[in-house]
């Protein structure tokens, strides 16, 4: 009886602990234009963002806080999401010029690594572990969206279109599914990622009655973190589906979230804010 009891007030004690999960400024507020998004954590720890103090830059966070400028896109491009490929390669959706750049964290050398004009603004992107990667092309005029393979070789491949508003996107831990949620839908899908990387089993996977969905990551453990826009909250949705919890925000408007390597820390940068908060998990 004494074990039964002490087990139930340590359930309470975590399910209290995480229920007061919320997050303190990482950056100052301001830092960013209200087009801040991202954010990618590289393999040193560092976080970069998109628009640090102006439209088509990108911003590097050190793990202490400390922001400078590391680069500034060229031709107009503005950069949306970003991914880690192999150690210093980065790769950002420019959805101004329709390209995925891929910049070398060392030399700063940026080249074009995939290019598609017939894609609305690719926006977020997500890495499998094979290197392939995914976009999410929204078209905001008219609420739908596109969903794009990527590779070196074939560059652009279409898997889907006339979806909802594509906006934040995810391959789980395995790389084994691929989330996408729609914005202004509220809706999250799933799928089942084949070997060659297409898509197949299509799956409703999650539903929300209110606000906004914008970016998304997977933890170590496949659980998601969705940024809830307009709520000033992440939702933590298990790989089953269910709702474990959310996360109170400063900001009413987070547009996308990172972890830090060892995955105890969440990062979301915060359009309303212009900066990015962190919360240790």
């Amino acid at each position: 009886m004494q074990k039964i009891l002490i087990l139930f007030l340590l359930f309470m004690l975590t399910i209290s602990c995480n229920q007061h999960l919320k997050s303190i400024d990482f950056t100052e507020e301001g830092s960013f234009t209200s087009g801040i998004e991202g954010p990618a954590t590289d393999h040193a720890g560092n976080i970069y963002a998109v628009n640090y103090e102006e439209q088509g830059t990108i911003g590097k966070i050190s793990s202490k806080g400390e922001s400078s400028l590391f680069i500034k896109l060229p031709n107009k491009s503005i950069g949306n999401g970003i991914r880690f490929g192999k150690k210093n390669q980065m790769f950002v959706a420019d959805y101004v010029n329709h390209n995925i750049l891929e910049i070398d964290l060392i030399s700063k050398k940026i080249e074009i690594f995939a290019n598609e004009l017939n894609a609305n603004q690719p926006n977020d992107i997500a890495i499998s572990p094979d290197g392939t990667l995914y976009a999410s092309d929204p078209n905001w005029s008219d609420d739908t969206g596109k969903l794009w393979k990527i590779t070196k070789e074939k560059g652009f491949e279409l898997l889907e279109q006339e979806m909802g508003t594509t906006n934040g996107i995810e391959v789980s831990p395995d790389g084994k599914k691929l989330y996408v949620n729609e914005s202004v839908q509220r809706k999250i899908w799933v799928y089942d990622i084949a070997e060659n990387g297409s898509l197949r089993n299509k799956q409703e996977f999650f539903s929300f009655d209110d606000f906004g969905l914008d970016g998304m990551r997977c933890d170590r453990n496949g659980n998601i973190f969705v940024c809830r826009y307009g709520k000033g909250k992440v939702a933590i949705i298990s790989p089953t589906g269910k709702l474990l919890q959310e996360i109170a925000l400063k900001g009413k408007k987070p547009t996308n979230i990172t972890f830090s390597n060892d995955y105890k820390t969440c990062y979301v940068t915060i359009a309303d804010r212009g900066c990015i908060e962190v919360v240790k998990l």
